[in-house]
């Protein structure tokens, strides 16, 4: 069984990954687009004007998954630790 500060320390490094990972992603999007849009309009065959809101809608899913899922329950941890 995990003890309380090993289940705060464990959504800690989670929304750390989490949030890494959403600027990781972000950044791609942001200084690579035209490749990115290219690529995935070849392998996927969607236009590329519509990746643009895709993207969009692929990276505030992300988002609010990660602070629904990793974010928030590190703060309850913490708060009631």
């Amino acid at each position: 069984m995990m003890t309380l500060d090993q289940l705060t320390e464990f959504f800690g490094w989670l929304a750390i990954l989490n949030m890494a990972m959403l600027g990781f992603a972000s950044s791609l999007i942001v200084f690579f687009k035209s490749p990115l849009t290219a690529v995935h309009s070849k392998i996927l065959a969607i236009p590329e004007q519509d990746l643009t809101q895709l993207y969009f809608n692929y990276l505030a899913n992300y988002k609010i998954l990660t602070f629904v899922f990793s974010v928030m329950p590190y703060i309850a941890l913490k708060i009631i630790n």
